[in-house]
């Protein structure tokens, strides 16, 4: 099956997919270097910072300084032992698959870490339109082209199940990588698949909900409180009702409702609030039953005060509606927080806050952990370890920190990064975001899991626009979904993922108190 991703970040062009911006070493191009050749890693991890790394226009409009946005205590770069890297594997060559869109700037971003280890990283650049079934190829052959790739969490299944991933447990103790400083829900959903661990979390996302405030303050009469002013989502209803006449051009609620993946994760945000789960402990779909039904209720109310055209709505159109103030309030990723600080990306900065989700009446507050991206090392791959502490160095935490802070969509997945004061001065929903991931929910990345989000979403597109009753989409979604999971050997016999491996991870707010 043709499986097609448009990249949030491709659309920004103000980042790089392996971080690093405006370094003084970008492009050049280095030969693989014997020990003896390499810098003092002191003086190359010294560059790796805030001046170095950060936009200067972001800088000078937040007063940004030297002071790190990460713990350099624990961010990896700073405490693996380069010398012992240098002594076991310089010289000697990583192959990297990455989006032909990302290309140079990945480029760009690896020289520091050659610099630091020694090895050369040769980039494999496939077309980003069809990353998916160019990797699946070379994977079947058995000799792919690349040690090392990065790619959409929900297609980790397909590609850790048939063994086309390498294991990283023992790589990861080795050189002590900082796991349990990665939120639950990351290190679990984009770092393992059936208890063993097989990526680095990447691109770590989560949904959340955004109000314009200047609109919103008018109809509630007072200043925005991020967890009581919008309590649930029959408030959140009302309040959009209420926006979609604030102003002319300006409509209530953005939503994503494309046919596809996109509609499916709009759903999923809201049903999970209900308690919606996608399957019980046989791998049944269960997200046909009431909670899954309350859910959608909720969007298609929402619906109703929904910008013109949400039902051809991917992150691109959303993104622009509501950077554009074209929405009052919105359903989107953290990044939608991020971008709208930006002057250069935005018309609306300093007139929006991001809030705590929305809760539903015998629900929970589960946060959704949306999308997102890991890293991960090839099984045929010739220098596995070589690989394993390239993508160590990419996802490292000051690296990740400083993606956010130039708003270029890679968020990062570090606790000590979101909770970091200096951090959350440029990312305003950081503060939100730190807190709500511990309670966040997550669909496990199962062999098919991406195909049946799409199924879903083309079902749920179709009760968007009214072709089906809301119940009837959801059965469709949910025979669909049982064929697939069926076609991947879910149903008689031993099942290629173990129910108990994953359920720690599909929502870890499990039996905690409310944050407030």
């Amino acid at each position: 099956m043709q499986q097609t991703l448009i990249s949030r970040r491709s659309l920004l062009k103000t980042g790089a997919a392996a971080g690093a911006m405006g370094m003084s070493l970008g492009g050049v191009a280095l030969p693989a270097f014997a020990q003896s050749d390499l810098p003092d890693p002191a003086k190359v991890l010294a560059d790796i910072s805030v001046p170095k790394y950060v936009r200067a226009d972001y800088r000078e409009l937040y007063k940004m300084g030297d002071a790190p946005l990460w713990d350099p205590a624990i961010d990896w770069i700073r405490t693996v032992d380069w010398e012992a890297v240098r002594k076991e594997l310089a010289g000697t060559t990583v192959r990297f698959a990455i989006g032909a869109a990302d290309q140079e700037s990945a480029a760009e971003g690896l020289v520091p870490f050659e610099l630091l280890s020694g090895i050369k990283v040769e980039l494999v650049p496939i077309p980003d339109d069809s990353f998916y079934d160019k990797a699946l190829a070379e994977f079947i052959s058995g000799n792919a082209s690349f040690d090392a790739l990065q790619f959409f969490s929900p297609w980790l299944g397909d590609f850790a199940a048939p063994g086309f991933l390498a294991p990283l447990q023992e790589y990861a103790d080795k050189w002590k990588l900082p796991l349990d400083d990665f939120y639950d829900t990351y290190r679990l959903n984009y770092g393992y698949f059936n208890g063993e661990m097989y990526g680095i979390p990447f691109d770590c996302d989560v949904q959340m909900v955004h109000l314009r405030k200047g609109y919103v303050e008018k109809v509630l009469g007072g200043p925005i409180d991020t967890w009581n002013s919008v309590p649930t989502y029959d408030e959140l209803i009302r309040l959009s009702g209420e926006l979609n006449k604030v102003e002319p051009g300006v409509s209530g609620v953005g939503l994503l409702g494309a046919r596809g993946f996109w509609s499916t994760y709009t759903w999923e945000h809201v049903a999970a609030q209900a308690g919606m789960m996608l399957f019980d402990e046989n791998w049944e779909p269960v997200f046909n039953g009431d909670a899954g039904q309350k859910g959608l209720e909720v969007i298609l109310e929402l619906s109703k005060n929904a910008i013109e055209g949400f039902a051809a709505a991917g992150w691109g159109e959303n993104r622009a509606a509501w950077l554009g103030g074209q929405v009052a309030t919105n359903i989107s990723w953290q990044d939608s927080g991020t971008q709208a600080m930006r002057p250069d990306q935005s018309q609306i900065v300093g007139d929006f806050v991001t809030i705590y989700e929305p809760r539903i009446a015998g629900g929970r507050f589960a946060p959704p952990n949306i999308a997102g991206s890991t890293s991960c090392v090839a099984a045929s791959s010739q220098n596995p370890e070589g690989a394993f502490l390239m993508l160590a160095f990419l996802t490292t935490s000051s690296i990740m920190a400083m993606n956010e802070a130039n708003a270029n969509g890679v968020a990062p997945g570090y606790r000590s990064v979101l909770t970091n004061p200096d951090l959350q001065k440029v990312s305003q929903p950081a503060e939100v975001w730190s807190k709500s991931l511990d309670y966040a929910w997550c669909a496990p990345r199962l062999p098919g899991m991406f195909e049946m989000e799409q199924a879903i979403g083309n079902e749920l597109n179709r009760a968007f626009v009214g072709q089906v009753a809301g119940k009837e989409a959801l059965d469709n979604a949910a025979a669909a979904v049982r064929k697939i999971m069926d076609r991947n050997g879910f149903y008689g016999g031993r099942p290629p993922v173990d129910y108990a491996a994953v359920a720690p991870g599909l929502y870890v707010g499990e039996g905690k108190a409310l944050p407030f």
